[in-house]
């Protein structure tokens, strides 16, 4: 068996927010918010960018989005990369969702809870060595929590788990090495088959069930991911090597415009079919300091104007 990596966006839709995953993202929660005490006990996923979103405010980046029984809302990222201001993007998603939540008409007495549930590939709290930690509103002296506990944050920092297969004891332990090792594994292993919704994800993400269109989506992600990984490395020591601005910046260019192309497909064909000179003079045009950044906000690009009105802010 070889079974696909929860941390792309594409896989952990399909394992978490697809129509057969509503008993896998009830245990799962369980274990991520509520320490695997069975709290959650049915759920309604649903589609994370429906029509009941402002329209003039900034879109929400979500991976899955659920309503649970007691009509709390819980909102779900999985992060890649640790890019500019993303700690401010995941307050905003949140404050976003709750908002949002009043219609015309309505009170203040019909806003329920939300809870936002993000799992990063990236140490985003390198004071504390917790692998899970938990944030609300509470008072700054004597930590009293605030009366209405309507907002709160939960992250997981995958690279904080650092247990091996036999090491593993609770649910949460269990759920936390599923999407960190999940593609390392060849079969499915006693500890996580005791599971029922564990093994229920495993075989979801057996890549023997997926649809060639799938593997070619998931495998597109996971590649990029990668080769942006090393080769952003590799542009960087290179540059210091050397010494030299000019070979540093083409450099940075060059790999770019290949990310780009490589990430997003038809976005970045589309751009280069239709604006290809503009949107390369724009490129050629950033300084050091605005390739740093691009190389950052690729990643919340939706459309080829995303990437064009980018440049167009940033350019001189």
């Amino acid at each position: 068996m070889r079974f696909i990596s929860p941390k792309t966006d594409f896989a952990f839709k399909k394992i978490f927010g697809s129509d057969q995953s509503k008993d896998i993202l009830i245990y799962f929660l369980n274990a991520m918010i509520y320490s695997g005490n069975s709290v959650i006990q049915d759920l309604e996923i649903i589609d994370p960018y429906s029509a009941g979103d402002v329209v003039d405010l900034k879109d929400t980046y979500l991976d899955v989005k659920a309503v649970l029984e007691d009509q709390t809302t819980v909102i779900i990222e999985i992060q890649i990369w640790n890019v500019k201001d993303f700690e401010k993007r995941v307050v905003y998603n949140l404050c976003k969702t709750y908002g949002n939540q009043l219609k015309s008409g309505q009170g203040y007495f019909d806003l329920n809870p939300v809870i936002a549930l993000t799992i990063t590939d990236f140490k985003l709290f390198p004071s504390t060595e917790k692998v899970i930690s938990c944030f609300y509103f509470q008072e700054e002296e004597d930590h009293l929590p605030y009366q209405e506990n309507e907002l709160k944050l939960v992250f997981v920092e995958l690279p904080k788990f650092t247990k091996q297969l036999e090491e593993l004891e609770s649910v949460i332990d269990k759920w936390i090495f599923f999407i960190k090792e999940a593609p390392n594994l060849e079969i499915i292993p006693d500890q996580l088959r005791e599971i029922p919704q564990l093994e229920q994800a495993l075989t979801i993400a057996n890549q023997a069930g997926l649809s060639e269109s799938e593997l070619e989506k998931i495998w597109k992600q996971e590649m990029a991911l990668w080769d942006w990984r090393g080769a952003w490395s590799f542009a960087k020591r290179e540059g210091r090597e050397e010494g030299r601005e000019e070979i540093r910046l083409e450099g940075k260019r060059n790999l770019l415009l290949g990310l780009l192309e490589s990430r997003f497909g038809q976005l970045t064909r589309n751009a280069i079919r239709l604006r290809r000179r503009y949107a390369n003079a724009l490129i050629e045009a950033l300084t050091n300091q605005d390739l740093d950044r691009l190389s950052k906000a690729i990643w919340d690009f939706n459309t080829s104007d995303d990437l064009l009105n980018w440049l167009q802010e940033h350019s001189n």
